[in-house]
């Protein structure tokens, strides 16, 4: 095999030059990759519903890098065509797109509503399909055969194994949401853009806080690895996907959760 085949190690996770847009990016896991992918040379653009966090949270991430934020409510698909659009009017490429916006709602079964379906299938699955779709001519312009676009949409362990936690509509979503991330990846991977999916495992965020503090160490205790998912775990994942290590990787989810969900001691 010719030496010109070989990538230096430093290229293999190199992202100067890339655009980024990370959903969800003032919180959580959106923190971990947008610090990560900046990290890692990318131009990162982030997006909330909420202005004040997505000020703050540009603030904190502009010591990283080229970072800018714009708020935007992703569970309509009006707003989702509003942040694509300004997306592409400061570049008509987009190298990496990042769903991870995202919502979960708790009920009995016996009283679960309509509305916590809604809310959650909304932002958490027809979400990333609205923004594909509004975002695809600038991926496209983005990719080549060596180096494709990147679609990275975050999923969940909820959606391989039965927490037991009864989420019904955001297990049901990003159950979807990982079968929509295969359909996808075959669909445009002659398109020189890969899909992918990380299915996180249990990460300190809002979303999770009541969770951990009242059974976090049990959860802990109960993982493989004994711990809870770090920023690192999350962020070099991300850079792993976007980056040309994961090049030729399509229709892959991958479950970032210290063995919860992959192994049968694993599962509280």
């Amino acid at each position: 095999m010719a030496d010109s085949q070989f990538t230096t190690h430093a290229e293999l996770f190199d992202l100067r030059g890339k655009c980024a847009l990370v959903t969800g990016g003032t919180k959580g896991i959106g923190v971990m990759i947008a610090r990560g992918l900046l990290q890692a040379g990318a131009r990162v653009v982030i997006s909330s519903r909420d202005a004040e966090a997505c000020a703050e949270t540009q603030r904190l991430l502009s010591e990283f890098g080229d970072v800018r934020a714009i708020p935007a409510d992703l569970s309509r698909h009006d707003e989702c065509r509003r942040l694509a659009d300004l997306v592409k009017a400061e570049s008509e490429r987009l190298d990496i797109l990042v769903n991870n916006a995202g919502a979960m709602r708790r009920e009995p079964l016996e009283t679960f509503s309509d509305e916590a379906w809604d809310a959650v299938l909304d932002l958490n699955l027809k979400s990333p399909f609205w923004l594909v779709q509004a975002l695809l001519p600038a991926l496209r312009r983005a990719g080549s055969v060596d180096d494709p676009a990147r679609i990275i949409n975050i999923g969940s362990i909820a959606a391989i194994h039965v927490a037991q936690s009864p989420n019904y509509s955001y297990a049901g979503s990003k159950a979807a949401l990982h079968q929509l991330t295969r359909v996808l990846a075959r669909e445009l991977g002659p398109q020189h853009i890969t899909v992918n999916a990380i299915a996180p495992g249990v990460f300190p965020s809002r979303m999770m806080a009541s969770t951990l503090d009242a059974v976090g160490d049990t959860i802990a205790a109960a993982t493989p690895l004994r711990r809870l998912g770090r920023d690192d775990d999350m962020a070099g994942i991300a850079v792993f996907l976007a980056g040309r290590a994961g090049s030729y990787l399509t229709g892959t989810i991958i479950p970032v959760d210290g063995g919860i969900a992959t192994t049968a001691t694993g599962t509280p």
